[in-house]
């Protein structure tokens, strides 16, 4: 499965792919909203993984954006805020996931689909 990663942390980012190709996953990185949104758009297979502090343009909106495609991927927000703030930001949303920061092995794999 291809997962995109939308994390600003360079540190966040490059654990995050190598647990992910660790669990065989094909893993793209961005560095942010932006980048993101100049390449090619995930399709429905896909899961995105996304930070809700990102600079320019907010996670919340990513998900947002992300949610209303055609072929809406798999979304999973990852965060190290407390959860009056998620709730606040993800409001009328519905991702897949939440994942609390630090990560963690186990918590990454259970917020992904079975391969």
């Amino acid at each position: 499965m291809r997962v995109h990663v939308v994390e600003d942390d360079a540190g966040v980012s490059d654990s995050l792919s190598l647990i992910l190709a660790n669990l065989g996953h094909d893993v793209i990185s961005y560095p942010d909203a932006e980048s993101l949104f100049r390449s090619p758009p995930p399709d429905g297979s896909d899961t995105v993984i996304v930070d809700l502090t990102l600079p320019g343009i907010p996670g919340a909106q990513v998900v947002r954006w992300l949610l209303k495609m055609a072929a809406v991927p798999r979304v999973v927000v990852i965060t190290g805020q407390s959860q009056s703030a998620i709730d606040h930001q993800l409001r009328g949303l519905a991702p897949a996931g939440v994942v609390r920061k630090p990560l963690t092995v186990e918590a990454l794999a259970r917020a992904l689909p079975a391969s």
